[in-house]
């Protein structure tokens, strides 16, 4: 799929109209629905095939948040043929109580896949969790910037972000 493919169908599946409330609490007359588009096979493909574009050879294992980064970071993984880990929101109460599932060590290099990025709030939780397991966010990279303050957190953090698409590129007027 090309990108302005991959665009055309992100923006025709999962954009909504209305009055919504984001995680962040900000209010917007626009949805993007992640789970509309995660969870079409020729989108999440598509999606593993861009986020792979951003692995390098330092970088050692792929990460996502639950529950939105959890696909992307499964199709990244399976795209690049690396290891990947779910960074949990919160500890189950239950079996091993751990905030990160699969295998993250000391020293791995991480590239943190995110689905959409309005002021980075959760991505930088998740990002937090990696360092302070003694591994290395490489970059965090999401599928849409919705250009509302992500990139500045992020950096001002102290971590690269980039993104495969941004609210311009869907035509998305605030």
């Amino acid at each position: 799929m090309t990108r302005n493919e991959l665009i055309r169908r992100i923006k025709e599946t999962a954009y909504l109209e209305g009055d919504f409330t984001l995680r962040s609490g900000k209010k917007s007359k626009y949805y993007l629905d992640k789970y509309l588009f995660e969870t079409k096979p020729e989108i999440l493909k598509a999606l593993g095939e861009e986020f792979a574009k951003y692995v390098t050879p330092d970088v050692t294992l792929i990460a996502g948040a639950e529950l939105g980064g959890v696909a992307l970071a499964a199709a990244t993984a399976m795209a690049a043929n690396k290891n990947w880990v779910i960074i949990r929101n919160s500890k189950k109460g239950y079996g091993t109580g751990k905030m990160v599932e699969g295998v993250l060590k000391p020293g791995d290099v991480v590239l943190l896949v995110e689905d959409i990025a309005t002021t980075g709030g959760q991505v930088l939780e998740a990002a937090k969790i990696i360092t302070d397991a003694g591994a290395k966010v490489k970059k965090i990279v999401a599928v849409i910037d919705r250009k509302q303050g992500a990139g500045e957190n992020i950096a001002q953090a102290g971590y690269k972000f980039e993104s495969i698409i941004t609210k311009d590129d869907l035509g998305i007027k605030d």
